[in-house]
Formats: C-alpha cells, structure tokens, sequence
C-alpha cells in the first residue's frame, strides 16, 4: 500500500506575501496543488528543485493584471501529496500530472515559464503537444543528458545524499540568494517538508538528473533538445547572471538552439533562483514579451 504525507495546513499559515487561495486536483486518489490568479490567455509557472509554488509569489500579481497564472506543485512538493517512496518518483510520473492538470484546466495559447526542473518537465509537454502552447519563457534551466550539469551540481547532489531526511530546501536557497533572504522566507521554502518522509521528492529528483549516456532520462531529454530545433513560436530566455550552475552561456546555447528564440537576456545580480532575487523584474519582462 501506498504511504502518502499531506502536510498539515498549518504549516501554510502567515507565510510571507503569499496569501494565494489554493487549489486542489485528485489525480489517482492523490491530492495535486495549484494556485490559479488573474483572467486572460494562461500563463503556466513551473518550479525546479527543492521549491514549490512560493518562488512565484513575487510574479504573480504583475503576471495576474493581465493573464491567468497558474502555478503548480509537483507531487512531493509545496502543498501537493508526497507520496514517501522515493523511488516512486520519476520523471514520466512528474510529467504526466503536469499534462493531467493542464487537460483538466483545459488550459490553452499557454505561456510556459519553466525554471530548473520545470525546464524538461514543461519543455516535454510544449513540444509533445504544441497546439496548447503559444510562448516559452526559459529561466536558468538545461534540457539535455548523459553527462552532468556542471562541477557545482555534482557537489550539490552529493550534499543532499549526504543529508538525506535532514536536508533542509529553504538553507539551500537562502545559501543560493545573491540578494539576501530572509528568516521567514527561508521557513516559507521548509514549511511544506516538517518530517523526514516527507523529503522523499526532494530527495528523488537529483537522481533523475541523467548524468551518464545510459541513464533511463538521458534518451527522453535529449529528444526534447531536438524537438526544441524545429519550435518556432515566441520564446524568451531570461538567466539570472550569477548562477553557479546555468552560466550565461548555457542561455546562450539554448538561445541559438530554437529557432522561435530571442537573443538571451542576462538578470543582473540573480542567481539560480532568479524568480526569489528579481521575481518582480522577472515578471515585468514577460509582461512586456506577452505584449509584443
């Protein structure tokens, strides 16, 4: 039988600038979050690793003056279920409850802002179904396999093996902000995980990062690279400058890469987490993007 945590509600009290009414889907007898804001054409934010739909606070309200925002969180993350097999967590799985919430919601002429993990999972469902999504915004992501990221992610995998049910998300992304965070927002990213089982996701998507030609993902992320060779409509990547992971040559590689690109465009004084240092500018972006 499944075991399966649902953080407390609790948990999700008075956190800072995120007073979003959330939303719940049943996928399989488990519970999927979203926050759905604004009216207009849907704009679907897409979070990475060790996040949840918290990192999108600062967007969301300029985004929601003149689109629907919605913003998910993965099974095993923010206020979703997080089933505590971390084995039970793959890369199809994450992928198909996106396209399930995406179905359900009947979401279409998408705006797709995907960051981190959220760069193959919605990368996967622009390219294998196109006729739902009309723009990309890619922010310090990578879509590719069989080697690793860079020195800087290998060192980060090993920590979170190393930590296992005691790793802590929001010390991670406090380390990771150039700009500085704050206590309570360090809180915010751990309020979702009280308990060492329900880390399981957190601790399963570094070993889904396909580092060598024979892992199981390394063949699926690399046909999206390729498909991303043909996709000609409106895309603009958008990097943080200090990221020790994505350099802003990796922006620069996936820029040339797609046809439908624009020139990349550097964040300054941004890292990894670039929607927590500069969410607001993020946003005001993209705003001008929809309006071109």
């Amino acid at each position: 039988m499944r075991e399966v945590f649902r953080t407390p509600d609790e948990r999700f009290a008075d956190l800072p600038d995120f007073s979003f009414e959330p939303r719940y889907l049943d996928q399989d007898g488990l519970r999927i979050h979203y926050l759905d804001q604004g009216a207009g054409d849907p704009v679907l934010c897409l979070h990475g690793e060790p996040t949840w739909s918290f990192l999108y606070r600062k967007m969301i309200p300029g985004l929601a003056s003149a689109a629907r925002v919605v913003a998910p969180d993965y099974f095993g993350f923010g206020r979703s279920d997080k089933p505590t097999d971390v084995g039970w967590y793959t890369f199809d799985r994450h992928c198909a409850s996106v396209v399930r919430l995406v179905e359900e919601l009947d979401l279409r002429r998408l705006t797709l802002v995907v960051q981190d993990w959220g760069g193959p999972i919605g990368l996967r469902l622009a390219v294998e179904q196109p006729e739902r999504v009309a723009r990309l915004v890619i922010l310090n992501t990578e879509v590719g396999g069989g080697r690793p990221p860079s020195a800087t992610w290998l060192r980060f995998r090993e920590v979170v093996r190393a930590a296992g049910g005691e790793f802590q998300p929001g010390r991670l992304i406090r380390t990771s902000a150039v700009r500085g965070q704050t206590a309570d927002v360090t809180a915010a990213y751990d309020a979702p995980f009280p308990t060492p089982e329900s880390k399981a996701g957190t601790l399963a998507f570094p070993e889904l990062v396909p580092t060598e030609p024979e892992h199981p993902n390394t063949a699926p992320l690399l046909a999206i690279r390729e498909a991303l060779r043909s996709w000609e409509q409106p895309t603009l990547v958008l990097f943080g400058d200090s990221d020790p992971i994505f350099r802003p040559e990796v922006a620069d590689s996936i820029s040339r890469l797609i046809p439908g690109a624009l020139p990349a465009e550097i964040v300054p004084n941004a890292g990894h987490f670039v929607q927590e240092d500069a969410g607001e500018e993020v946003a005001a972006r993209i705003m001008e993007f929809l309006r071109s």
